[in-house]
């Protein structure tokens, strides 16, 4: 999906949230990611596939991982 010459994380990395925004609509709460996946203003996400993850704060799960 991604035509960066740097590719975009894919919907399914855990650093999906690091790809480019294509469209943001902030009246709304949502932004359109590169790789396809949707995230809102409260951190939940809708990934390409349906998949729904519930907002979360703090700190990112992949820096949790050390």
């Amino acid at each position: 999906m991604c035509q960066h010459m740097i590719p975009c994380p894919s919907a399914d990395a855990t650093d999906r949230e690091a790809a480019r925004i294509l469209a943001t609509f902030q009246e709304q709460g949502w932004s359109l990611l590169c790789n396809g996946v949707i995230v809102f203003s409260d951190t939940g996400e809708l990934l390409p596939d349906g998949t729904t993850i519930a907002p979360h704060r703090g700190p990112a799960v992949h820096a949790l991982a050390a």
